[in-house]
């Protein structure tokens, strides 16, 4: 068989499928009641036919936004922007914070250590620290 009868029958076979079946809803038959009687909740999640083609054709792929749309993504982006930016400024402020108290715990135990070595090396002459000594 050559590629245009191929092409004939495969149009045929799609066209006839179209044309035999026809469907009210997308999904869901409507109607639909569950064992106790009640409507299916369903129901109201699908769209109908009519619903759905309106939807897409007022909103295609390649379509462009409103303004509104553009101005609501931009709200959203610069919100997102300024909580980021807020979460590491905390987080930069609290380093910041830890970083000085560990450097004031560091030079008040140098100092206590220098203090204790001070006392240590004296030896009742002026001055009192032994790298300081005059040697002759």
């Amino acid at each position: 068989m050559n590629w245009i009868q191929i092409f004939v029958l495969s149009s045929l076979a799609v066209v006839l499928l179209f044309t035999v079946k026809k469907t009210e809803t997308a999904a869901v038959r409507p109607d639909r009641t569950d064992a106790e009687g009640t409507k299916d909740f369903r129901n109201s999640i699908f769209l109908k036919d009519s619903d759905a083609v309106s939807f897409f054709k007022t909103r295609k792929r390649r379509s462009t936004k409103s303004r509104d749309e553009v101005n609501a993504e931009n709200r959203q982006r610069l919100a997102a922007d300024r909580y980021r930016r807020n979460y590491y400024e905390e987080k930069q402020n609290e380093f910041r914070k830890y970083v000085e108290e560990e450097r004031d715990e560091q030079y008040e135990r140098n100092r206590e250590v220098t203090e204790q070595w001070r006392q240590w090396h004296y030896d009742g002459r002026y001055p009192s620290y032994q790298y300081n000594r005059h040697h002759v």
